[in-house]
């Protein structure tokens, strides 16, 4: 009984002790609930109850058809569309590319190993400023600029150095008796990563495809600049376009609406996946 005491007085001093992180904590949560909250209840209002403070009272009732104008008239289906192939495809292809590069990284000892390790790493440093200007230059004189075929492949470069460098701490921490075990059944370096060690590394490829998911589906500035017309905008910028013309037509209700359409499927992604998140996060961290 006194063990019992002791631990639950402990206990209650470290709890004390991190009372004040989570108020912080709690506080930014409440903060946030009520931001999103808001913007909601916004996106089924007019622009009168917007600017007149009513959106808690609906005295004109709810307007779903502001998500109708907001999808059709304002194009955000076409935009949505965008950036559902730009990182649908990227993402695919950063994991077809970055994973068997990880792995032969992480397990693969070969003169430049850890030169090329090093390069990813620094190449996750660069600001994208500093590459985009040059690489708008070099792909206006090629005439492939405003092209959804340059944006998925500009993703792809930007996102590929995070991908192995996360998942090259994956694979170093599971453990190698698979591929011993493997290579006595005689199974190929490249037969036990396919059949083996990618499914095993399946919580770290989840949680950096989450990742570079948010990434792209949020990115703005290379969109801005390579892909800017009606047929190539993704969210980010068709919802921008969509903000400077609210000045003209005036309606807030449908913008609000279209900032839902376009923060749904990230929010939607964390609700469901964030266990997967800090599985995978966590599991890099820990021995196999």
């Amino acid at each position: 009984m006194k063990e019992k005491k002791i631990r639950e007085k402990n206990n209650w001093k470290k709890e004390m002790a991190l009372a004040p992180g989570y108020i912080i904590v709690g506080i930014w949560v409440i903060f946030t609930f009520v931001l999103i909250g808001w913007i909601i209840l916004a996106s089924f209002s007019t622009t009168r109850e917007i600017f007149d403070g009513n959106i808690f009272k609906f005295a004109t009732g709810l307007h779903p058809e502001n998500y109708v104008k907001a999808w059709k008239t304002q194009k955000v289906s076409s935009y949505f569309m965008n950036s559902l192939l730009y990182t649908a495809v990227s993402c695919t292809a950063v994991i077809i590319l970055g994973a068997p590069a990880a792995y032969v990284l992480s397990r693969f000892k070969f003169r430049g190993n850890g030169l090329i390790q090093n390069l990813f790493a620094t190449a996750l440093g660069i600001p994208a400023i500093m590459i985009i200007m040059p690489l708008f230059s070099l792909f206006s004189q090629l005439h492939m600029n405003q092209s959804k075929g340059l944006v998925i492949f500009l993703y792809i470069a930007v996102n590929l150095p995070f991908t192995i460098f996360f998942l090259n701490t994956f694979f170093r921490n599971l453990s190698v008796t698979f591929e011993e075990a493997a290579a006595i059944d005689g199974c190929s370096p490249m037969k036990t990563f396919w059949t083996i060690m990618l499914p095993l590394a399946q919580p770290g490829i989840i949680t950096v495809s989450i990742f570079n998911f948010i990434t792209i589906w949020n990115e703005y500035f290379i969109s801005l600049i390579f892909a800017n017309t009606a047929k190539t905008r993704p969210v980010a910028v068709g919802l921008y376009a969509m903000i400077q013309s609210m000045r003209y037509t005036g309606d807030w209700g449908g913008m609000f609406a279209a900032v839902v359409i376009v923060f749904l499927p990230t929010f939607l992604l964390y609700i469901f996946l964030s266990e997967k998140i800090i599985a995978g996060v966590t599991g890099g961290a820990i021995k196999g």
